[in-house]
């Protein structure tokens, strides 16, 4: 396949080719709370020899996170973030060019995790925070607006809509051309249609089945199924580890509608996935 401009991402501390379709962004959370990998990678050598192992699997992305964003998670200090995800950073940029994602919503963790490395910043809150839009203008990196009814704490506790689709959709729009007007331009900006937050079963199956909306705007899409609890409903799986199947299917979803980015814990079974898919459509 040839390579056109397009399909390259390029940044002044990254880099990333999208010509051979959906590239794997693997998840390394340095918690003790995540709903599926909380207190796996709590010791800095474990959560580098991980980082290192998604690296080694295909992850085009390693996105690390030191706060859980699980339904009814607490608020971590900044302080204590940066304390748990600024040495893994430093870890595994000593040793890969992967570019390094730092899951935050807080401007502090955010500056801490660029200046150790980190060369993404990945916003829950689609930079609801002024100061978030202005470090993603300064330091030129790529940033990924998610979507989310409420916070972690109260975000499935009744969540509504008229249109599902259609609001999310012109929510991550509207926060795109937000982010626009810090400085940050569109090829830099990534949408998310929260899968899981502040979302039914069913509004979280509608937006699977109507990915392409969002794949096909100006900005590219990133999406977020793995292993989560609407795929334990469907397939009475009810310890996460064993919903890799389930998030399979989900991430072929994903990149047979035109899904820039998926976000997995399980790199390697996902890269089969992708390369099936990959081969399919080349053909």
């Amino acid at each position: 396949m040839k390579t056109t401009s397009d399909d390259v991402l390029q940044w002044p501390s990254g880099r990333l080719d999208f010509s051979a379709g959906c590239l794997v962004m693997g998840v390394l959370n340095v918690t003790p709370d995540s709903f599926s990998d909380g207190g796996q990678f709590l010791d800095v050598s474990q959560a580098v020899a991980h980082g290192l192992e998604m690296a080694s699997q295909g992850a085009a992305i390693i996105d690390i996170g030191g706060e859980s964003t699980r339904p009814g998670a607490a608020v971590i200090p900044a302080g204590e973030q940066i304390r748990r995800v600024v040495p893994v950073i430093e870890g595994l940029t000593d040793q890969i060019d992967v570019p390094i994602s730092i899951d935050t919503c807080h401007v502090e963790v955010a500056r801490a995790a660029l200046d150790a490395g980190a060369s993404i910043l990945n916003d829950i809150t689609a930079l609801v925070d002024d100061g978030m839009a202005e470090l993603a203008a300064t330091a030129q990196v790529p940033v990924v607006l998610m979507h989310m009814q409420g916070t972690p704490a109260t975000m499935q506790t009744d969540p509504t809509y008229d249109d599902v689709v259609g609001q999310v959709l012109h929510f991550l729009l509207a926060r795109a051309r937000r982010a626009e007007s810090f400085g940050i331009p569109s090829e830099r900006i990534w949408i998310d249609p929260g899968i899981g937050f502040g979302k039914t079963f069913e509004h979280n199956l509608l937006l699977l089945k109507h990915l392409e909306q969002f794949a096909s705007t100006n900005y590219r899409a990133l999406v977020g199924t793995s292993r989560k609890r609407f795929i334990g409903t469907i397939t009475g799986r009810a310890d996460p580890a064993d919903r890799v199947f389930g998030t399979a299917a989900t991430v072929a979803m994903c990149a047979l509608a035109g899904v820039s980015v998926v976000r997995v814990h399980d790199v390697a079974a996902m890269q089969d996935v992708l390369r099936v898919v990959r081969a399919v459509q080349k053909c």
